[in-house]
């Protein structure tokens, strides 16, 4: 992690749109994952059981998508002032390493866990792998053959799922939780080290298609350079997501939308979802210019993985920190604002709902104050 810089508050050659879209998700991410009760949540801030889809579930492709865009962007642009490509790999790989360290360092705190049990996977160990993956693709070929290769992932996974597998006793075609052969794999390569005990959601087989998600974004980010005047690239990004969405709900039909498994059908229903989202962000900041709407969402954008790792450690020592009450019980500092603030007073479902925006907010204020100080920590 580097140290906090003092650039300008949207540094040159950015999107500001773009940056408002990976605010946007991280408020989704803190909010998503933490509710006041895991028992009292709404529906539409669960994720799907298995099939299907809820809003909770397309926030963290939207966040592959952002991450493949902001890749011609960054990288494009040093190319093409002379940087030299194995060097800017160089500077990838180490980003990568260090976003996965992170995740494996959140999945570890309070760093009680025994590493015999320790999780693996996870949203930031994915993040660096596709990163890592969707880079050196960029770097090494142009846009139709990264258009191949997103086709020739998509596909293939398809036929992966589909197709007879080596999964013992099961046969062509079973996505179900335990022998779907994503499942089978992140069992039979890191038994003991997956999020439950039948399954990864960030599992090793799944990320090919995440993967896809990431690619999906090089080549928006790609059309985004173009010299066609802004409102055409907007244009493009509104008809490219209806096209996706279409396909992804057609597909869907044969092989299931599915978060978990990360289905291509869901690959491309989500990355259709986020063109339509970068397209209304663009079309009201770059083609309007009108971003005053925006300013929560570029706070939270300009140090996105900062927010969500912080979001993710406050919470842990919030449940860590103990109050003996008046009558002799022990509760978590979590509990006892949970209680006092919220519970009591207000429908369970509610409370647990506004405890999670509450976090939010409190975030969005930390973020705020790095916002006003212009520390950008890059990660």
């Amino acid at each position: 992690m580097s140290r906090p810089t003092t650039t300008p508050t949207t540094p040159p050659g950015r999107l500001t749109s773009l940056d408002a879209f990976r605010g946007l998700t991280i408020a989704g991410m803190i909010l998503v994952n933490n509710p006041g009760e895991w028992a009292h949540v709404y529906p539409p801030l669960r994720h799907a059981e298995w099939h299907g889809w809820t809003p909770t579930d397309l926030v963290f492709p939207s966040f592959l998508f952002i991450v493949g865009v902001a890749i011609p962007l960054s990288l494009g642009k040093r190319i093409e002032r002379g940087d030299n490509p194995s060097a800017l790999f160089g500077k990838v790989v180490r980003r990568s390493i260090l976003i996965f360290t992170l995740g494996l360092m959140l999945n570890w705190f309070p760093f009680e866990k025994p590493l015999a049990t320790l999780r693996i996977p996870g949203v930031l160990q994915r993040i660096a792998l596709c990163y890592l993956a969707a880079s050196l693709i960029f770097l090494k070929s142009g846009p139709r053959a990264r258009l191949v290769v997103t086709a020739a992932l998509l596909v293939g996974y398809w036929a992966l799922l589909q197709l007879p597998t080596p999964v013992p006793g099961v046969g062509s075609g079973d996505l179900t939780l335990q022998n779907s052969l994503p499942s089978w794999v992140d069992r039979l390569l890191m038994p003991g080290h997956i999020y439950k005990r039948d399954y990864d959601p960030e599992g090793i087989l799944s990320t090919l298609p995440a993967l896809a998600s990431t690619l999906i974004g090089v080549l928006t980010g790609h059309w985004l350079l173009g010299k066609r005047p802004i409102g055409e690239r907007v244009a493009g990004l509104f008809a490219a997501g209806a096209l996706l969405m279409v396909a992804g709900t057609v597909w869907g039909a044969y092989f299931p939308i599915n978060k978990a498994l990360w289905t291509s059908s869901f690959v491309l229903w989500s990355a259709g979802l986020s063109l339509q989202i970068l397209g209304l962000c663009a079309w009201f900041i770059e083609v309007l210019g009108r971003k005053r709407w925006a300013w929560p969402f570029l706070v939270f954008g300009s140090n996105a993985i900062t927010a969500y790792v912080l979001s993710g450690i406050v919470g842990r020592v919030l449940t860590m920190i103990t109050i003996h009450e008046p009558s002799g019980a022990t509760i978590t500092l979590r509990g006892w604002l949970y209680r006092h603030g919220f519970s009591l007073w207000l429908d369970p479902t509610l409370a647990s709902l506004l405890w999670a925006v509450s976090y939010v907010l409190f975030w969005l204020a930390v973020m705020a104050i790095f916002y006003r100080l212009k520390w950008f920590i890059r990660v």
